[in-house]
């Protein structure tokens, strides 16, 4: 599939600054009053007419969500028995197993839900942008750095409703988190830590059963295995480099730990939990990322790492340091026992030693005797109507999304800087208007890799 951008990021003149190029794109994407009637106007009872590609597993999911309101006019997976299936509840569906196909009936649907592999995604929402469909993706955004950049830049010219799969990111207690750290009932935050029980990825046989780890793989496996009926192989693929099918990558989640489909736990899981702290403190591009684990691999995502990033003061905001904790790395405060041992969690650290801590489903303000009597503020952040029903009503009123890929673009770039650093294996100064890390040229095949023979964005 040959598409061309409105504007290739890569050549994109470095005289706009960091902060104000990131702002910019953020800002654009969160609203768009300014697109025609025709995608602004539509009844709010009336249905839209959806095409979703990938309706297996969590497509399946995304799927039941939107066919419960709205027309699902077309069904597209690289698997028939997903597609069969998808069928089976919306029989008046067209039918396909290459979404680039899917385009070719363009004029009959309004909008796109994306539940692809991550590799995948970006060739999936990127021409739907382009044709000005609305577009709900699945997280992660993107494969990699360029990606998310591109699709932002996508976005903010299509003026369309957009939304990343953060589900997490709809539920009360994460908005009444985000108001108390910008209520200020910590005082000024400077460092904040996120950490994930999951280990999934490359560890020796005693720490895979430690950690529950039961589709654990260590090398590469040798020949391959019969491709089940109904696969194509080669399009699950895609612009990925070839090779034979084999059950450690299909079906998922086993793909993701493979640096050729995906990025491990940092671009699956850091899509939820570092969206707290994103969120919070408006974070947009680090300016400095650092990672340390077990000796990179080639091919596997490691179960365990961390990664650190530098941000610089936003607004009024200080200056932050973020730190991500995956598999068995925790903050020291955490083993020390300074704070509650929570298998996974935020904390944030604010002034004259006031913490909050936060998972999921419950908060709670540290050292907690100095919180008696605490009123929290005036809830700011309304209600949410639902994750998927944001996106719906956005795509029929113009009203802002939450996770619009302005936003979800942002946090992308920075899970995905992550795991550059984790593998370059040094400290990376991050030149986010020019898409490049200033001083580890190696890194340029991790933000942007070369795609398989047929397959381009550009």
């Amino acid at each position: 599939m040959q598409t061309t951008p409105s504007q290739n990021p890569t050549t994109r003149p470095h005289t706009l600054s960091r902060r104000r190029f990131s702002r910019a794109l953020a800002t654009s994407a969160v609203g768009w009053l300014g697109a025609p009637a025709l995608l602004r106007g539509r009844d709010l009872n009336g249905r839209l007419n959806v095409a979703v590609i990938g309706v297996g597993g969590r497509g399946a999911g995304n799927l039941a969500e939107v066919g419960a309101t709205e027309n699902i006019v077309a069904v597209c997976d690289v698997a028939e028995s997903a597609v069969n299936a998808a069928v089976a509840k919306h029989p008046n569906a067209r039918r396909f197993a290459d979404f680039r196909r899917l385009f070719d009936i363009e004029k009959q649907f309004d909008a796109v839900v994306v539940s692809t592999c991550e590799h995948t995604h970006a060739f999936a929402t990127l021409p739907a942008l382009r044709l000005r469909k609305h577009v709900y993706c699945e997280k992660p955004l993107s494969y990699n750095v360029w990606e998310a950049r591109i699709i932002r830049q996508a976005a903010a010219t299509a003026r369309v409703a957009t939304q990343m799969g953060t589900q997490i990111h709809a539920t009360d207690n994460y908005r009444r988190v985000v108001e108390l750290v910008q209520a200020g009932a910590i005082g000024p935050v400077r460092e904040a830590h996120v950490w994930v029980g999951r280990a999934w990825g490359r560890q020796d046989p005693e720490a895979a059963r430690r950690n529950n780890d039961i589709v654990s793989v260590r090398e590469r496996p040798e020949g391959s295995s019969p491709v089940p009926t109904g696969l194509d192989w080669d399009l699950w693929i895609g612009p990925a480099p070839f090779r034979p099918f084999h059950e450690v990558y299909y079906p998922g989640p086993k793909w993701y730990r493979w640096w050729d489909f995906g990025n491990g736990t940092m671009s699956d899981l850091g899509s939820h939990w570092n969206d707290l702290p994103f969120w919070a403190l408006k974070l947009d591009a680090p300016l400095t990322i650092e990672a340390g684990g077990p000796p990179p691999h080639p091919e596997i995502a490691p179960a365990s790492m961390h990664a650190v990033y530098e941000y610089g003061a936003r607004g009024t905001l200080p200056p932050v340091r973020l730190t991500w904790h995956q598999g068995e790395d925790r903050p020291q405060i955490w083993k020390d026992g300074g704070i509650p041992r929570w298998d996974s969690g935020v904390l944030f650290v604010g002034s004259q030693g006031r913490m909050l801590i936060a998972d999921y489903s419950r908060h709670q303000l540290l050292p907690e005797k100095d919180f008696v009597g605490f009123t929290a503020p005036p809830q700011s952040i309304p209600k949410s109507i639902g994750h998927h029903q944001e996106w719906i009503r956005a795509c029929k009123t113009g009203e802002p999304t939450t996770c619009n890929f302005g936003y979800a673009g942002l946090l992308t770039e920075a899970n995905h800087l992550g795991n550059v650093a984790y593998r370059v294996g040094r400290k990376l100064e991050w030149d986010s208007a020019g898409l490049r890390v200033r001083n580890a040229a190696e890194a340029a095949p991790l933000i942007r890799r070369e795609y398989r023979k047929g397959w381009t964005l550009v």
